[in-house]
């Protein structure tokens, strides 16, 4: 009999995963969440979908992430979240009726105005 702890698999396999791939699984869901909640998702139904307190909770959350992870993932990994980030915020501003001032959008005091 083993005296090591029953440990689920899942759990052993995510010790193996780098933290720059952690760090771009988590930035592509909260990427494709606010996506759903701008509306931008394929099908009939999208614009049911749009919520955007919720987009702006996403959006926010994403640029905090980039924000902190890019000296640490490398501009190679940072560069494409920071182009989705901004597409993004450029969005939430197209959808909404009474659009925040320049550096007032969701995510903005991370990353400074979008245009």
């Amino acid at each position: 009999m083993s005296d090591a702890p029953d440990v689920d698999p899942e759990i052993r396999d995510i010790s193996e995963v780098p933290g720059v791939e952690v760090i771009n699984t988590v930035a592509v869901h909260l990427m494709s969440a606010a996506a759903v909640k701008l509306g931008l998702s394929e099908g009939e139904d999208a614009a049911a979908d749009v919520d955007l307190d919720e987009a702006r909770k996403l959006i926010t959350a994403l640029a905090g992430l980039v924000t902190a992870a890019a000296p640490e993932i490398g501009d190679q990994h940072a560069r494409p979240l920071r182009d989705g980030l901004r597409s993004l915020q450029l969005a939430f501003r197209e959808n909404s009726r009474f659009p925040d001032p320049p550096g007032a959008g969701p995510g903005e005091k991370y990353t400074g105005p979008v245009n």
